[in-house]
This record gives structure tokens, C-alpha cells and sequence, in this order.
């Protein structure tokens, strides 16, 4: 696929690295130039220096041709105008803009038949919110991610010493929980993938991969460790958008607190939010800390626009005896760094947004993709179509389906039913496929796998 990716920024280049590496055909564009020389010396793909919603540099950059634009600049308004320019001049078929601001993202007539021609809005700061709150929602867990419009989640969870299937054969989950259906998707034992089979026995320190309807989740993590109660007290180190979006969908069910530096900010942000207490301050100052019973806290989630202000202040956190402790973190050597040490859960901000655009750039009917273990591993959610003599998936048992190596099929999407997959679990066309890849350089397989032979058509 050619693709226009506008801005070179950290979204910008985090998505440039993750299409550049299944064989697509990538343009960036940005008008600084040291970005670009190094993402050249990176990558295999065009830079081009310039202004990204002028006409004659998207014709530069190969728009008259390019089947997706990307618009990820710092600018709102400039990657709207980028869109607009696209359809309007060159007629792109699909076109992705980056919106920020709240103002814009509220107004759904702004991008309706008539009106920006806008085929995608993605807010980062949005999709890292909802991130967070699944986390929150699911105490213990490394990862939640939805699909099904939420009646299947996937989870990833840490096994630990004294959790009953902890030492035993992952078939004695089966046995331990007749009425809950839940299947292991994946393990991983000192970051190296295993294939889960029956007789596969489960370690303490495991990162297990589960894929279970909500109301499961609970019964499931359980088996692998003891449960965690439900968060109560949080405090989020940082008022900026995602710290008052957080604030604002947790202040009615938690007790909340917001720590911010800038004194206009904290007004600002006290005034908006209800029951939110706000504090004007360091959220690395242990003082601070102290005084507001950090020791006490549940949850402590740092989310500045400074990497290192996160990570010093979820770790000061921790210290103090905060129960479990995040950290947005944008560099990924940053990340791979602080998640074995003191912060339990480091949040990236380009693998929270990624999935979003994935899923708009795979082939076939994949209407949701989730991107896992910092990228290596990925999620799908992909419609089978056709029937038995032209799908290589519909009306086969999923024992008899051919998947690339290291690919599990974890759920199966009926209507509104959730069907849990077992060896004899039979696809019916119209069902959607939730999907486990251990290595997303698999992904084209996959996408081939579930393709339409022509005798459908």
C-alpha cells in the first residue's frame, strides 16, 4: 500500500516503523529536516521536507497515487486542511487526521457527508485514556484490550507463587472452572513465546495472554494469582489533557486527586472537574507526597508530557508505598528500561494509538487490531466471509485451519453470542475471528488466510 504519513513526530514515527516493516510503500513528510534525515537512516522509506497541507508539496510527495494519508502533525488544524487538500485535489481514498482538541472532536457534524473529509479522527491522548481505565477497571492486569465492541477482552496478566493453576497444566483451568469459559492465547517465559497446549504447565514470573468474556476476568486472573481489591484512592501526576480526561471518567466512582506545576492549569482544571481534589505542585516533591497519603494510595499514574518527570515520580511513588504505580513513557528505549524495575506498568503512548491505525491499513475485513509487547505481538479481529469452497476458514473446524506459526485463535463472534475457541469450534462466514500473533511479521499470512477466493465473487 502507498501511504503519506504527515509529521514525523513521535506518532509520526512510530507509525512509519510499524508499516514500514510489512513491505508497504511509505512518504514522510514534515518540515524539519534533521527529523527526517533521521528517520531515513532508520528506515526504508521517502522523507520529504515541507509543509504537509500544501498543495504542491503533497503532490511531491506522491498524493496523485497514494491509496491513505496519515496526518499525525503537532497541528490540528493543519491535519484537517491535509485531509481536505487530499480529497479535494488528488481524490484519496482514505484519509486518517490526528484531532486534539476536545472543540473539534465533539463536533461529529465537522466531519459528516458534506462536511471535512475526514475518514478517521484519532486522539491519542483519548485512546491512552481508555487504556488507562481498563487497567483500572481490571486490578492486576498488564493489559486490557476490547474487541467485540467490548464483549471479548483480551488480558495480560504476570502469574505468581500461591495463583491455583501456578505449577500445573493449563488444562486444569478447564477443570478448576467449568462455567467460566476463558482460553490462553499466549505465554511468555523470559520474553520468549510459548505455544499453549494442554499438557503446557504454567511458571511463576509467566506473562499470560487470556482471551474471556468481562464478566470472566476476574475468575480467570484468580487461577493465575491472588486477586487484587478494587482500587479505590487514585492520584494522577500531571493536568493535562489525558491526567483531566482520566480525573473526569473516574472522579463519580473513586476518591481522585490531580498534582499539577502550573497554578493557572490547576484553576483552570478545578473548575472543570466536580470532585476532584487538585494540587498545586511537584508530583516529585516527596513532601507532597507524603502529606497526601501516598503510602495510601492505590493507584498512582504519571502522565506529564516529561518522560523523565514520570518515571522519577512513579518511582518516588512506589518508594513511599503507593500500591501500584504508571508512567507514560514516549521513548521505547524508556519503556523496555523501567517496566522490570519499580514502575509496575509502563504506558506507551505510539502502542496505545498504533491499533487504531492498523486496522485501517490491513487487508481483508480486519475491523480491530491491537498491538502487544511493545509492538513485537499483535491482536486481530478479522470477519470471515464466503463459504467452504472459497474461505480457507469458513465451515472448517479451527483444528483443521491452517495458521501460521505461532497463531491462535482465542474467540469467535457470533451476533451477539461470544464463543469461546476450542479445537472443534466450526467458522461460520460472518463470524468474527479474535486472533493471537506471537510475531506480527505473520500478519500478511493472516490476512491471506481470511482473503475471498474469486468463485465467491
Amino acid at each position: 500500500m502507498k501511504i503519506l504519513i504527515l509529521g514525523a513526530g513521535q506518532v509520526g514515527t512510530s507509525v512509519a516503523a510499524n508499516l514500514v516493516s510489512e513491505a508497504n510503500d511509505i512518504t514522510v513528510v514534515d518540515t524539519d529536516a534533521t527529523r527526517l534525515r533521521e528517520l531515513a537512516d532508520r528506515f526504508d522509506l521517502r522523507t520529504l521536507q515541507g509543509h504537509g497541507a500544501h498543495p504542491d508539496v503533497l503532490a511531491r510527495a506522491g498524493a496523485e497515487d497514494a491509496e491513505m494519508i496519515i496526518a499525525v502533525t503537532n497541528s490540528d488544524e493543519t491535519n484537517m486542511v491535509a485531509c481536505q487538500v487530499a480529497y479535494t485535489l488528488f481524490h484519496t481514498p482514505t484519509k486518517i487526521a490526528r484531532v486534539r482538541a476536545p472543540g473539534f472532536m465533539e463536533q461529529d457534524a465537522l466531519f459528516g457527508p458534506g462536511a471535512l473529509p475526514i475518514d478517521v479522527r484519532i486522539s491519542p491522548e483519548q485512546l491512552v485514556t481508555d487504556y488507562i481505565l481498563r487497567l483500572i477497571e481490571n486490578p492486576g492486569a498488564l493489559q486490557v484490550t476490547d474487541f467485540a465492541g467490548g464483549r471479548v477482552r483480551l488480558v495480560a496478566v504476570r502469574a505468581y507463587y500461591g495463583g491455583p493453576l501456578v505449577g500445573h497444566e493449563l488444562r486444569t483451568l478447564y477443570d478448576h472452572m467449568p462455567h467460566v469459559d476463558a482460553r490462553v492465547a499466549a505465554i511468555y517465559r523470559h520474553d520468549r513465546a510459548i505455544q499453549p497446549e494442554g499438557d503446557t504447565v504454567i511458571d511463576a514470573d509467566d506473562e499470560v495472554f487470556f482471551v474471556a468474556a468481562p464478566k470472566h476476568i476476574r475468575s480467570v486472573m484468580s487461577e493465575l494469582r491472588r486477586l487484587e481489591k478494587p482500587y479505590k484512592r487514585l492520584i494522577f501526576a500531571g493536568g493535562g489533557n489525558i491526567g483531566t480526561r482520566l480525573a473526569r471518567a473516574t472522579e463519580k466512582r473513586y476518591r481522585v486527586k490531580v498534582i499539577e506545576r502550573d497554578l493557572d492549569r490547576c484553576k483552570h482544571i478545578a473548575e472543570a472537574l466536580e470532585r476532584t481534589i487538585v494540587l498545586h505542585g511537584d508530583a516529585a516533591d516527596e513532601e507532597l507526597l507524603l502529606e497526601e497519603n501516598v503510602e495510601d494510595t492505590d493507584v498512582f499514574c504519571a502522565v506529564t508530557n516529561d518522560d523523565e518527570a514520570n518515571i522519577l515520580s512513579a518511582m518516588l511513588a512506589k518508594r513511599l508505598g503507593a500500591r501500584k504505580v504508571m508512567a507514560l513513557i514516549n521513548r521505547t528505549a524508556y519503556v523496555d528500561l523501567v517496566q522490570a524495575g519499580p514502575i509496575d506498568i509502563a504506558i506507551s503512548p505510539q502502542q496505545a494509538t498504533i491499533g487504531s491505525l492498523l486496522k485501517h491499513v490491513r487487508r481483508g475485513d480486519v475491523v480491530m487490531v491491537h498491538s502487544l509487547r511493545r509492538g513485537a505481538a499483535e491482536a486481530i479481529e478479522a470477519i470471515a466471509h464466503g463459504d467452504a469452497s472459497s474461505s480457507k476458514v469458513v465451515g472448517r473446524p479451527i483444528e483443521a485451519i491452517k495458521l501460521p506459526k505461532g497463531t491462535t485463535i482465542g474467540a469467535v463472534v457470533r451476533g451477539e453470542e461470544v464463543i469461546i475457541a476450542h479445537h472443534d469450534t466450526v467458522i461460520e462466514s460472518e463470524d468474527h475471528v479474535i486472533l493471537f500473533l506471537q510475531d506480527k511479521l505473520r500478519v500478511a499470512e493472516v490476512e491471506k488466510l481470511f482473503s475471498v477466493g474469486l468463485t465467491f465473487f
